[in-house]
């Protein structure tokens, strides 16, 4: 009995064996079938386009066919060149545009400093004529404050000199006057080399703004609110009263013409100009 087991199992071992052969055969073989039948499908297929006959072209067709060909390149030519040119023309416009606003920038910046550069040109122009002025006016300012203060010397000396002269004196005595008269006149020059004018005005018009009034005489010979006696001279520098002169006023006389008092104060303002 085990041994015909045995060989029914053997048997069953040697056919699945062949069972498997027979499988991996038959895949291979419907390959090749397949592989042939599609080669012969490609080759009928093939035969008759062989077998056409292309129709040869005449000169006439071969040239528009040149010339369509020329055409077309020439305008792919075209087009390529076309589009450089484009993109170059759109890169210089850019430039340009950025050029102009530069451009544009920088002008504005010009006028900005041409407007600064007037300005503190304007500036320095006013600063300079200011600090002239300034100066000119601590100069007359100094050289009053200096006649101011010189004036009482001046009226001591013309006071010696009058007391003098009217005394009899020696002649050496009288030289000694003459010498002080002398550096009277140079201080006086001086004076006058500053702007100093002397204000004497006897036998003229009374003016309030020029002549300080300490009395009054009556005098029926000479117009009313004239000069009389002058005892104290006055000076003026400029437009300025340095010291006003004291005098005294006639009254009682007949009234000043109405025209030749207009005429004094004009023509001591054309003597001011001239000076």
């Amino acid at each position: 009995m085990s041994a015909r087991n045995d060989h029914t199992e053997a048997a069953a071992a040697a056919a699945s064996a062949d069972a498997e052969e027979k499988d991996v055969k038959i895949p291979v073989e419907a390959a090749d079938e397949a592989t042939e039948a599609v080669e012969t499908e490609t080759a009928e297929n093939e035969q008759p386009v062989e077998q056409e006959e292309v129709p040869a072209m005449t000169e006439e067709e071969m040239v528009e066919a040149a010339i369509r060909a020329g055409e077309e390149a020439a305008n792919d030519d075209f087009k390529v060149k076309y589009e450089q040119v484009s993109a170059e023309l759109a890169e210089v416009r850019a430039e340009l545009d950025a050029a102009g606003e530069a451009k544009e920038a920088a002008e504005t910046k010009a006028a900005d400093a041409v407007d600064r550069a007037t300005r503190l040109q304007a500036d320095w122009e006013n600063y300079r004529r200011r600090t002239a002025a300034e100066r000119l006016a601590e100069q007359a300012r100094a050289t009053e404050k200096l006649v101011t203060a010189l004036l009482p010397v001046v009226d001591d000396i013309e006071r010696a000199i009058a007391h003098a002269r009217s005394q009899e004196l020696a002649d050496d005595f009288k030289q000694f006057v003459d010498g002080v008269d002398a550096v009277h006149s140079k201080l006086m020059g001086v004076f006058e080399h500053e702007g100093v004018e002397t204000i004497d005005p006897k036998g003229e018009p009374f003016n309030p703004l020029e002549h300080q009034a300490v009395g009054r005489v009556e005098d029926a010979d000479q117009y009313d609110e004239t000069v009389n006696d002058v005892y104290q001279k006055g000076y003026r520098m400029g437009d300025r009263i340095l010291r006003s002169a004291m005098v005294t006023v006639t009254y009682g006389g007949a009234k000043r013409p109405a025209e030749e008092a207009e005429q004094a104060p004009e023509g001591e303002a054309s003597e001011g100009t001239e000076e």
